[in-house]
């Protein structure tokens, strides 16, 4: 999937593929994400891939938040692991630096986690490695492909 596979999920609400921004770099990182936006890296959603028991699961936090193992574990009874980079076209549906909760394989749970509360909008990826898209909290549990509940599974940096 790409790009265009979120751009066609989008096209279920008037307008709202028209809101996805295609940048002439790279966002596939944080770092440049921000740069390429025009924003602080920790309004960057970024959505981590992990694998269960049950299946792939993503969790989009905030971009200046990591995992932390503790909680992670006491959320999900296992330990975080992450998939290789490799397995997320075929397990998710979208390739390294593109990975977002938009148009995802079908099974895949999503889980937003706390730390992106702190802000009126965040900006996700879009499928690519050069797409984003600027959305409300609302909005972000509105329009990903499936929205499994809010977790705490991060920690900010002071």
């Amino acid at each position: 999937m790409s790009v265009e596979a979120v751009r066609t999920y989008f096209k279920k609400w008037p307008g709202m593929e028209a809101r996805i921004l295609e940048f002439p770099v790279s966002s596939a990182t944080v770092a440049e994400a921000a740069l390429a936006v025009g924003t602080q890296e920790q309004r960057i959603a970024k959505t981590l891939s992990f694998l269960l028991e049950r299946g792939p699961i993503l969790v989009v936090a905030a971009g200046d938040a990591k995992v932390d193992n503790k909680k992670f574990k006491a959320a999900f009874h296992k330990k975080a692991s992450m998939l290789k980079a490799d397995e997320l076209t075929e397990l998710i549906g979208h390739p390294a630096g593109g990975v977002c909760p938009f148009a995802v394989r079908e099974g895949v749970e999503i889980y937003l986690d706390v730390s992106l509360k702190r802000f009126a909008t965040v900006f996700p990826a879009c499928g690519s490695a050069n797409s984003a898209i600027e959305l409300s909290i609302p909005e972000l549990e509105m329009y990903c492909s499936r929205f499994d509940g809010w977790v705490d599974v991060c920690k900010i940096p002071e």
